[in-house]
């Protein structure tokens, strides 16, 4: 099963490396380096999992405006916001329009792929195949 994740980031070097995490088996990649782009991709498709930067050109609201937008058209999706300016507002005003981790960058990959693999998403570190959310039950204990 294809896993669809978004990655909003205006840093072309930063999208980049963020792509090639998601460069995995059953991991399906849009990438967006403007708002624009990303209503875009979000009305063209629903995500499994959702990584924006904060800021987006400059923008102070640019990656709370993406995820208002992914609340109304995938709002199943998982949010991991990254920024560099990790202030308590942002970090309120982020969880308000439902971001799921907000982290501070330089953020090590390792830890975003571990919240991917979190939702079943795979990636380059962690590439699955993972369980799904329903779980075959134990079998009961022979006496």
């Amino acid at each position: 099963m294809n896993r669809p994740v978004l990655i909003v980031e205006d840093e072309q070097s930063i999208r980049d490396i963020l792509a090639e995490l998601f460069d995995a088996e059953g991991t399906a990649v849009t990438t967006a380096g403007t708002l624009a782009e990303a209503r875009a991709a979000l009305a063209a498709a629903e995500f499994h999992l959702i990584v924006t930067d904060l800021r987006l050109g400059g923008r102070r609201d640019g990656g709370l405006q993406v995820m208002a937008a992914a609340g109304l058209l995938s709002p199943d999706a998982t949010v991991i916001v990254l920024t560099a300016f990790p202030d308590d507002d942002n970090r309120h005003a982020s969880l308000r329009l439902g971001a799921t981790h907000f982290l501070e960058k330089p953020v090590d990959l390792q830890t975003i792929a571990a919240l991917a693999a979190d939702v079943g998403v795979a990636t380059a570190m962690r590439p699955g195949p993972f369980l799904s959310a329903a779980r075959p039950a134990r079998p009961a204990p022979v006496s």
